[in-house]
């Protein structure tokens, strides 16, 4: 079963955070959710993320890079357990780093979920992930763009304020970005 997670309609199930110089979070007439541009992380928790699968689930949702040149999208969610997170990060270190954060101690600069990919402003990107206890893999546009094997491997938010923002939230930093059809969808494994 489909779980809708922001509508359009209402910011009602998420809770905004100020981790320090953070921009502010509004609901547009159109539909989308807007992340203001802030001096470090702007972002909003989805307050109902324990009633939410923890692992064999897929997040959809569009995202826009509005204004700035950093990440337009940083998706932190839950791989098991709601205090075990990480965070697919797309436009971050100046606007083309893409991948996890963190895995064995290494964030998206760092380890083999990161590479460099050109966001284009002011167009949606269809965003996909998905996480299985032994996988997390992103689509974007229908491209797969990031198949991560995590068995056996320390998964963890990176160090630093985006602690703030687990489990399940959608954050940016030093940009404006819009987000919209936020959705979770449970999945079976394939062996």
């Amino acid at each position: 079963r489909e779980f809708v997670l922001f509508d359009g309609k209402s910011l009602d199930d998420w809770q905004e955070v100020d981790a320090g110089g953070s921009g502010t979070v509004e609901l547009m007439e159109d539909g989308q959710m807007r992340l203001g541009t802030g001096e470090s992380i702007t972002g909003v928790i989805y307050k109902k993320a324990d009633k939410l699968p923890l692992t064999n689930y897929e997040i959809t949702l569009e995202a826009m890079r509005v204004d700035g040149s950093d990440f337009f999208c940083g998706l932190t969610f839950p791989v098991g357990g709601l205090k075990t997170c990480a965070t697919l990060v797309l436009g971050g270190w100046g606007g083309s780093v893409t991948g996890i954060s963190s895995i064995d101690g290494a964030d998206a600069s760092e380890n083999s979920t990161g590479h460099y990919r050109k966001w284009e402003n002011n167009k949606w990107h269809r965003v996909r992930l998905r996480v299985t206890p032994e996988n997390i893999s992103v689509w974007a546009n229908d491209e797969r763009i990031i198949d991560a094997d995590i068995k056996g491997k320390k998964v963890h938010v990176r160090p630093g304020p985006i602690e703030e923002y687990v489990p399940l939230s959608l954050t940016t930093y030093q940009t404006t970005a819009a987000i919209r059809n936020v959705k979770v969808t449970p999945v079976t494994e394939k062996k």
